[in-house]
């Protein structure tokens, strides 16, 4: 109830903006989670190894850096909402196309080219929603928008279950391109950012975006450092975790998704809560606690050999990731200088990932070479390290919790 009461007081074009960015977001991560469950399907089909298609999930997170400057100074210098737009097409775009790839090399290039696109969506989306949220509750819509990775995640489940043994893997992505058709939406509901306009009014943005990110390298260094051990956190315990289920413990299809189905439940509902609780006791507490919890959970996550354990483990480890991640929208752009709020935000977290960004291909090798193709001693080291590290860097970092995002000057 107290969901439908927050969105009962936005006008409809903030609600209208919200419910297109959190979409956006959703369905970039639909596309992206796809290759997460269909990493087995396509060692077999390229007759190659785990470690060698893990290579396409470092590719489309290497490359998110690209995008998010990219995407980020076109919404800094042309608006925000036809950026996402053009984003939103390209991301589909790209997906198609990797479910014609002939060979492994043409499909690591397919891939490479999605997380171009992938990368622009986050921060150009996140400046919109939040220029055009009110101040309060942002906190919560910070929680909720950030779920709507977990979202793209569990739709990316509950497809896998059901369509993968009639489509297999070249049909997923053929579904992964339907995201375009948000741009219809887009176009007829969604106005642009008013903080962007106003900007304009003021100022000419693209002329001063060196020199203001330059102006605030200590910043932009921090939120770097930051979005690398919130990236290796999450994909740490998520990109591989289906393979190690489909591999290790030689659980179905339909098993794997029903488990992964259940810790994305406890993503959502871990954003939201976190989210929502960073407006009472800070950003930076809300996200130490959370990560710290997720330590105790790891013997239930990684080494349990039941699927009602494992589903419980995944639940609770995700409720805790993803509950730390659900403060970062807020966190990030309340950080962020105004003048490159479109900009600077994504580019970071997406800097951030591209460190963490051969963190799957590295769990691979490792559990290939010393672990006989285990993966239970890798992800359990995994969180101990990361968990400790999100939590170290937060609170060595700064806050403004509740600053105001209104201009873009």
């Amino acid at each position: 109830m107290e969901i439908i009461g927050r969105f009962r007081r936005l006008t409809a074009v903030q609600r209208n903006t919200f419910i297109a960015c959190f979409l956006g977001w959703s369905l970039d991560a639909f596309d992206f989670f796809i290759l997460v469950f269909c990493v087995s399907a396509l060692a077999t089909q390229f007759h190659a190894k785990v470690s060698d298609v893990s290579e396409g999930i470092f590719w489309t997170l290497a490359m998110r850096p690209v995008g998010a400057f990219l995407f980020g100074m076109m919404a800094d210098r042309f608006g925000r909402r036809p950026t996402l737009m053009v984003d939103i097409i390209a991301y589909s775009l790209f997906e198609l196309a990797s479910a014609f790839a002939p060979t492994l090399k043409v499909f690591l290039i397919t891939r490479a080219l999605f997380g171009i696109a992938m990368g622009g969506e986050w921060g150009v989306g996140a400046a919109l929603a939040f220029e055009t949220l009110p101040a309060e509750g942002r906190g919560f819509f910070s929680g909720l928008l950030q779920e709507g990775y977990v979202v793209g995640y569990l739709i990316a489940a509950i497809a896998y279950g059901a369509l993968f043994p009639i489509i297999g893997w070249r049909g997923m992505f053929v579904i992964g391109a339907l995201p375009a058709f948000l741009v219809i939406y887009i176009r007829s509901k969604v106005d642009e950012s008013p903080a962007w306009l106003q900007g304009q009014v003021e100022r000419k943005a693209e002329r001063r975006l060196g020199k203001d990110i330059a102006s605030h390298a200590g910043i932009f260094a921090f939120l770097v450092i930051l979005m690398f051990a919130f990236n290796s956190f999450s994909h740490g315990t998520q990109d591989l975790y289906p393979t190690f289920l489909q591999k290790n413990l030689l659980l179905s299809a339909k098993t794997v998704s029903l488990i992964a189905i259940v810790y994305n439940v406890g993503a959502l509902l871990g954003g939201i809560l976190f989210g929502t609780l960073s407006e009472r006791i800070g950003r930076r507490r809300a996200i130490v606690i959370a990560a710290l919890l997720a330590i105790p959970i790891v013997p239930l996550w990684a080494y349990s050999h039941t699927v009602p354990v494992l589903a419980l483990g995944g639940f609770l480890m995700q409720f805790m990731v993803q509950g730390a991640w659900g403060v970062i929208p807020a966190h990030l752009n309340e950080l962020s200088p105004p003048a490159v709020r479109g900009t600077l935000p994504g580019f970071a977290y997406q800097l951030g990932n591209f460190v963490a960004s051969r963190n799957a291909v590295l769990q691979a090798k490792l559990a290939e070479a010393r672990y006989a193709g285990s993966f239970t001693p890798v992800l359990a080291w995994t969180v101990l390290i990361v968990a400790s590290l999100v939590a170290i860097t937060t609170m060595s970092g700064p806050e403004r919790r509740g600053a105001d995002l209104s201009n873009t000057s």
